[in-house]
């Protein structure tokens, strides 16, 4: 028997027929679904050192379980002193087994050691069912040796769901485990 992550498990057992419940759906491929998870990382110092985006690959390849790969400039900016094609940031996108393993390990182990936490804002909703999460410091994931790390950075979570609505989206993510503030 092939291994099923424990959310994906969870979902399928009682978040679709809570979302059904919610929002009388009439077939279960109406009920939105988490498609990809992507985290990004932008290096701006990076113009100056380009180690830097060595290192923000090599942390995210650690927090993903998935190798991440360098991002590009797409035009020449003179007040910044970059050039079309230099290296200034990092992403990998989840899917599948993968992002349902981070997406646990995110709400059971890392977003509890955030200090002073009580929960992430629902303002993050780009009007089309995806949520966008910003942390800022990368020290929260267990992977992370903070005796390695030579500077601390943030990082963007972004959520992409098949939800058309932002509601949709939310009721998706909260049944997924992500704790919301309560207003």
């Amino acid at each position: 028997m092939a291994y099923i992550p424990r959310l994906k498990k969870e979902y399928k057992e009682k978040g679709i027929s809570a979302l059904t419940e919610e929002f009388g759906y009439k077939n279960v491929m109406q009920v939105p679904k988490l498609e990809k998870i992507v985290l990004s990382k932008g290096v701006g110092a990076a113009v100056a050192d380009k180690k830097l985006v060595d290192h923000a690959v090599e942390e995210l390849t650690k927090i993903s379980g998935q190798k991440a790969v360098p991002t590009v400039s797409k035009k020449d900016i003179a007040s910044f002193k970059l050039r079309k094609g230099m290296p200034i940031g990092a992403r990998v996108t989840l899917r599948g087994e993968q992002m349902y393993e981070f997406l646990d390990r995110l709400v059971t182990s890392a977003l509890p050691r955030v200090r002073d936490f009580n929960g992430i804002k629902a303002k993050g909703f780009d009007g089309r069912g995806n949520y966008n999460l910003g942390i800022t410091e990368q020290i929260i994931f267990p992977e992370i040796d903070i005796d390695k790390v030579n500077n601390i950075s943030g990082m963007d979570i972004t959520f992409v769901t098949s939800a058309d609505t932002d509601k949709e989206a939310k009721s998706l993510l909260t049944e997924l485990g992500l704790p919301f503030q309560k207003n």
